[in-house]
């Protein structure tokens, strides 16, 4: 998978989430908040942690966002600053920004400030919540930009069995297992030569295609999972 640069501002459980799952992921993420102690305190999550104010546009400028590949705009729920922010990035001319929204209006105003993509958490969460229960296998999906999707999947079918190495899914595929869910216990960079038994849970990232060409090379008797 190739290596991109992602941005991140505002910390919050969200924010974190995202620059945790990307850093996992191999990704360089630079997080972004105005609060000093939340930046020393989320520094582990990220390639780069900085103190700025996101509304500012010389801040913005100085640290050449326009240079990175995706930027989540995660600001909580001061619905000023996550606007303002996301229309100074999009004159800076970033390439794709992603936007945290509490609700339908301001997701539709972040829309017409510029954001490519504006995500729910909480809506969301609610659907996949609804979906996962109708699904036998996907146990969760994010998709952090149209490219770049990390599913949590269960093991089963083909899979059961079959090691990391034999699989083969960076090659088949173009994703990677960030991470094997056994017996309560997440184990970071499982080893090759590790075969999957059913209990198990892959954590796994990669292209949106690759992602769904898997799912529905591996789904018997049953939907693809994506919506």
């Amino acid at each position: 998978m190739h290596k991109k640069q992602y941005v991140v501002i505002g910390m919050g459980r969200f924010g974190t989430s995202v620059a945790s799952t990307l850093l996992n992921a191999g990704q360089e993420v630079l997080v972004i908040d105005s609060n000093e102690e939340i930046i020393q305190k989320v520094s582990e999550f990220a390639t780069h942690a900085v103190i700025a104010d996101s509304t500012n546009e010389t801040s913005l400028k100085e640290l050449g966002l326009w240079n990175f590949d995706v930027i989540v705009v995660a600001i909580g729920h001061d619905v000023q600053a996550s606007m303002l922010t996301t229309l100074l990035l999009k004159e800076m001319g970033v390439k794709h920004i992603v936007a945290k929204a509490d609700n339908a209006l301001h997701g539709k105003m972040l829309e017409k400030v510029g954001a490519d993509k504006v995500v729910f958490p909480e809506r969301d969460m609610g659907q996949r919540i609804a979906h996962n229960l109708m699904s036998t296998n996907v146990i969760e999906y994010f998709e952090v930009a149209p490219d770049l999707g990390i599913i949590e999947i269960a093991a089963y079918g083909k899979l059961v069995g079959t090691s990391l190495l034999e699989a083969n899914l960076r090659e088949k595929y173009g994703i990677t297992v960030i991470a094997l869910r056994r017996n309560g216990k997440l184990l970071l960079s499982p080893n090759p030569s590790e075969k999957f038994i059913s209990m198990d849970t892959l954590i796994l990232v990669g292209d949106s295609n690759g992602i769904q060409r898997f799912e529905a090379d591996y789904s018997i008797g049953q939907e693809a999972a994506y919506s």
